[in-house]
């Protein structure tokens, strides 16, 4: 699969993003340059290479075993600084514009 300039412009307009001939251009050469890269990623041999949570060593976690991948994502609850969520009701008064349950905000994207 191939991205065009109409492919780019079409995800632009979507952004909301403003691209001359130029960057589109620019944009198709780079997007098609990445994806024959991640096609040619997709011809290696990755039988035996165990799947991977955490990239870097972070967290200091050494072991080999599979099981172990995920170990450094259980930690103990914080509690300390934590403390109650302003009440809706007081939020909802302090709103410079509101229906009286939802903030009401102006309108921010234009075409």
């Amino acid at each position: 699969m191939k991205v065009t300039g109409k492919d780019v412009a079409y995800v632009a307009a979507l952004a909301n993003l403003e691209l001359s001939d130029e960057e589109r251009d620019r944009m198709s050469r780079d997007l098609n340059s990445i994806l024959e890269y991640v096609d040619r990623l997709s011809e290696l041999d990755t039988d035996r290479v165990l799947p991977m949570a955490q990239v870097s060593d972070r967290y200091e976690l050494q072991s080999q075993k599979e099981s172990d991948c995920f170990a450094y994502a259980i930690r103990e609850d914080i509690k300390e600084g934590l403390r109650k969520s302003l009440p809706h009701d007081v939020a909802v008064k302090n709103a410079p514009d509101t229906d009286g349950t939802f903030f009401e905000v102006p309108k921010v994207i234009e075409r």
